[in-house]
């Protein structure tokens, strides 16, 4: 049970070690899924989370994995709010995050997602490699750092992301899809 008063900060803290059940390397925090924490005077603690995508698969455990994080650190009233609007954009993904998601051979978001189609106008953005499929970010390879790169399907190991391989390296790799 819970005896000393827990701030904003520490649930912060508590829930930037929560995994994300399709890419353990990052957490929901560094990910821009959990947008809001309240604790309340009784001890109460509202965490506002918004899904990567409609009909997020994962949304239910990472739902029960930030509850039971904080269950874990003596917090008995958990509330957890999810917010659909603004929808969730890589933009919301930390730095640090990204960071892992390359070390983790997973190519981060190559640019902002600042309009509907998911692509910044400019720079970044080449023709596509596939037929019809419109312009495409200019994406490293997380492997050699190599911009020689080719999307070979716009469908990764999950939704969110892309299959690309490298022109140099020869290596196959998961881009995160810039939305």
């Amino acid at each position: 049970m819970q005896t000393a008063a827990v701030t904003v900060e520490q649930v912060w803290a508590w829930l930037a070690e929560v995994a994300d059940p399709e890419i353990p390397v990052i957490s929901v925090v560094d990910l821009g899924i959990v947008r809001a924490v309240e604790v309340a005077e009784g001890g109460a603690c509202t965490v506002t989370i918004t899904p990567t995508y409609s009909g997020c698969p994962a949304m239910q455990v990472i739902a029960d994995a930030v509850a039971d994080a904080l269950r874990a650190h003596g917090m008995a009233d958990v509330r957890l709010h999810t917010q659909l609007t603004p929808a969730w954009t890589t933009d919301w993904m930390s730095e640090s995050g990204k960071a892992k998601l390359r070390g983790y051979g997973i190519a981060p978001p190559a640019q902002q997602a600042i309009d509907i189609s998911g692509l910044r106008a400019g720079a970044g953005v080449k023709r596509g490699a596939l037929p019809g499929a419109g312009p495409q970010p200019v994406v490293a390879c997380p492997q050699c750092g190599s911009t020689h790169t080719e999307l070979t399907s716009q469908f990764g190991s999950t939704p969110c992301k892309a299959l690309y391989k490298c022109l140099d390296c020869r290596e196959p790799f998961d881009y995160f899809k810039c939305h």
